[in-house]
């Protein structure tokens, strides 16, 4: 006979239920060594990061620090000078343009330039050459700042035959007041003529009527201001009741001859030119000169007036703005950057939109939201962070402008930048070391805020 817990595994359980017993735990594997590292040793990391920051440091960390020292000495490096240097960054016209010209940079540039970018990103979404577009506009970050300044240098030529700009905008100003001008044209000097200067103006010694012509001779003409329009100068015509007549000519007989104060064979019909009939101060009436020089005033009233060439007709053509100079020049500069940097946002921001959910936009569309308000209240939210990183990215890039300042401005002071004055007082002729270093640690003051809020919100975006 069997025993009663005969056969019976020695796990049972006393309710006869048998549980599987769980296998002993392998005894811990030894690791032969070097084996079973998936990862470097952290020394071997450090060894191979060690040359990248010794160069790292020999090329940031040490400039940085030696000017910061540096910053804190006189000129010569002797002397400490303390907090000087930072003060004096304050004080003197060209640093405080400098400093002017800084912020306008800071807080238009980025902005303008984070603007046209969503525009050109948000617009070419909706063309189907988008793409060449696209590539037209990124194109000018391809060409170094310097290339750029030099362009742009001769885009704002003062010449309208050179500077492209000044070309498109006498055109346009051609187009809507068009007229002929005769800069330095005058009458002849001495007494007894027919005509006298009146503060810049021409105008007749004696008065006329209805009915009579009038004669107005003029010299200092210039060979290049005669339109190729221009006719031999004619007798008046003969002035119908009402009307009154006249000749404006160039009274000069190339070779010498002729009569003066009277049109000669030979000489030049003055056309283009505006004539106005004035009595007491007020204008009657008014003509233009014909290519022989000839007029015709319509509609004199009863009694004597005078015959009065204004003073545009001897002012200068419209030659364009003066962007190189004065007020516009750092708007001029900024429009270069523009001109550079709006491919690089609309890149960045084109990107963005690519991740946008379509779901959102169509769910904003079925709910009856106009494109406008889809773009204002779906797209520029969701877009926020993009933009906020192209908008820092360019005010770091905005307070290190130099190059185009440099070669636009043409040292010119009124386009001056912390970035140019550093060099300026420098290397530039300044010869002061400390004060350039003390604007350089100024800047990289400025910067690193930007830096950090930049470097966080990537960070941020990553987890």
């Amino acid at each position: 006979m069997m025993a009663p817990n005969e056969g019976v595994p020695p796990a049972a359980t006393a309710g006869g239920a048998a549980a599987v017993a769980e296998p002993a735990a392998a005894p811990p594997r030894r690791r032969g060594r070097g084996r079973g590292r998936l990862t470097p040793p952290s020394w071997t990391a450090a060894a191979f990061l060690l040359p990248a920051l010794l160069l790292l440091g020999f090329l940031v960390v040490y400039p940085i620090v030696y000017s910061v020292i540096r910053s804190f000495f006189d000129a010569q490096g002797d002397s400490f000078a303390g907090v000087d240097n930072y003060t004096g960054v304050f004080q003197g016209h060209d640093n405080l343009v400098a400093v002017r010209n800084t912020a306008i940079w800071v807080v238009v540039a980025p902005t303008v330039v984070t603007i046209v970018g969503l525009l050109f990103a948000v617009l070419t979404e909706r063309v189907r050459w988008s793409t060449a577009f696209k590539m037209v506009v990124f194109m000018p970050m391809a060409i170094s700042f310097l290339a750029s300044g030099v362009i742009f240098r001769l885009v704002y030529q003062q010449d309208p035959d050179k500077g492209v700009a000044n070309a498109a905008m006498v055109a346009v100003h051609d187009m809507f007041r068009s007229g002929t001008t005769y800069p330095g044209a005058g009458p002849r000097s001495g007494g007894n003529q027919p005509v006298r200067d009146e503060g810049g103006a021409v105008v007749t010694a004696g008065t006329f009527s209805a009915g009579q012509s009038a004669l107005v001779p003029l010299l200092k003409v210039k060979p290049e201001y005669l339109p190729e329009d221009a006719a031999p100068a004619a007798p008046a015509p003969k002035a119908a009741p009402g009307q009154l007549t006249g000749t404006v000519w160039f009274d000069f007989t190339k070779g010498g001859g002729g009569a003066p104060n009277a049109p000669n064979a030979g000489e030049s019909g003055l056309p283009g030119l505006k004539v106005e009939a004035v009595r007491g101060g007020k204008v009657v009436a008014k003509a233009t000169t014909r290519a022989d020089g000839t007029f015709t005033l319509k509609k004199v009233p009863p009694g004597p007036v005078a015959v009065r060439l204004p003073k545009a007709n001897f002012t200068a053509a419209y030659g364009g703005a003066e962007w190189l100079g004065g007020t516009l020049i750092t708007p001029a500069i900024i429009g270069s950057y523009l001109w550079v940097w709006s491919g690089f946002a609309m890149v960045l921001i084109a990107a963005g939109l690519a991740a946008i959910p379509r779901d959102a936009l169509e769910a904003a569309r079925v709910d009856g939201a106009t494109e406008w308000q889809v773009f204002r209240r779906v797209t520029i939210p969701l877009l926020a962070p993009v933009l906020v990183v192209v908008l820092v990215t360019l005010v770091i890039n905005v307070l290190k402008v130099f190059d185009l300042v440099f070669v636009i401005g043409g040292g010119d002071p009124d386009a001056g930048v912390l970035a140019l004055r550093m060099w300026t007082e420098t290397f530039g002729g300044g010869d002061d070391p400390g004060a350039g270093s003390a604007i350089a640690v100024l800047l990289f003051l400025l910067v690193l805020p930007a830096m950090l809020f930049n470097i966080r919100r990537l960070r941020q975006e990553r987890e």
